[in-house]
């Protein structure tokens, strides 16, 4: 059986599964209809407000999630391009927000200006919004197929774990003792009745990815490998860890070659996967450790 090294530079494309998107100018329409309710709240808010600072805690008052998120977004990019995205999605994290971003904050005066000389909606801004509207569907998608594909090719396994945005199946859920509180991983093969764990793992779908992502992606996963294999050795099991990856990403940089030295630590207890790869990498006796 091949190596995910083994797979040659001019045949590596052929493993890729790619994930369609939508065009560009057609999406504006849409983009404008779903976002013109966020830009006119915004407005009305901004004219509320008698700084940048209020107009932020005003929109931290938000009631609906899914609104307080865009409106967030939106004075990121008009008001703060340096605050955390992910601080401004925390409702609780307003106050600190504005205490230790609020001196870079731009006069509200500004803002009131650059914003009404923008038409509304300003389809400019629905475009950029509506990118982040589908940002993680590719690997929602990926996760679906699999879980498909492995329930058709082992009917007798069980495949479980969030198909969507749903929460991450944490390590302790399966084992009561793991070390680490705080391992999320994304499925989980195994028998039937769940008492028999074959594989754990992680999925990702690359679209485009280089440089410190690399990086931060690769060494995620040597010490995820590290950490479940060190407890799966102390425990005497035979659980695999599979990371399924796919997308063009993977074809840039070093990625292939990451993952390659990834799955070369674990001989026979590590697997790297794209879908196409299912088929002929991924055994019946592999999982369950008859190898």
């Amino acid at each position: 059986m091949r190596n995910f090294r083994d797979f040659a530079p001019d045949e590596r494309r052929n493993y890729i599964t790619l994930s369609t998107g939508a065009y560009y100018p057609d999406i504006l329409e849409d983009a404008c209809r779903l976002y013109w309710p966020v830009l006119e709240t915004f407005s009305g808010m901004l004219r509320r407000s008698e700084s940048s600072a209020a107009l932020f805690m005003n929109i931290a008052q938000a009631p609906n999630p899914w609104m307080r998120i865009q409106l967030s977004r939106v004075f990121r990019k008009y008001v703060s391009p340096e605050t955390p995205v992910e601080m401004l999605k925390k409702k609780t994290q307003a106050e600190k927000i504005c205490r230790e971003f609020g001196d870079g904050f731009r006069p509200i005066h500004i803002v009131q200006e650059r914003f009404d000389s923008r038409p509304l909606p300003d389809e400019a801004l629905c475009a950029v919004l509506w990118e982040y509207k589908d940002r993680g569907k590719k690997g929602y998608d990926l996760t679906d197929k699999f879980f498909d594909m492995i329930q058709g090719k082992f009917p007798d396994m069980h495949i479980w774990g969030p198909r969507g945005a749903g929460t991450d199946i944490q390590a302790t859920q399966i084992w009561n003792d793991y070390p680490n509180n705080s391992r999320p991983l994304d499925f989980v093969i195994s028998s039937k009745d769940k008492k028999a764990i074959y594989a754990v793992g992680l999925a990702r779908y690359d679209g485009d990815r280089g440089g410190a992502q690399e990086d931060d992606r690769t060494g995620g996963y040597k010490n995820c490998s590290d950490e479940i294999l060190d407890y799966v050795h102390s425990h005497g099991l035979k659980t695999k860890v599979i990371f399924l990856n796919d997308g063009p990403g993977l074809l840039l940089g070093s990625m292939w070659e990451d993952y390659s030295r990834i799955e070369e630590r674990y001989p026979n207890e590590v697997k790297v996967l794209t879908l196409r790869m299912i088929d002929e990498r991924l055994t019946r006796t592999w999982l369950k450790g008859e190898d």
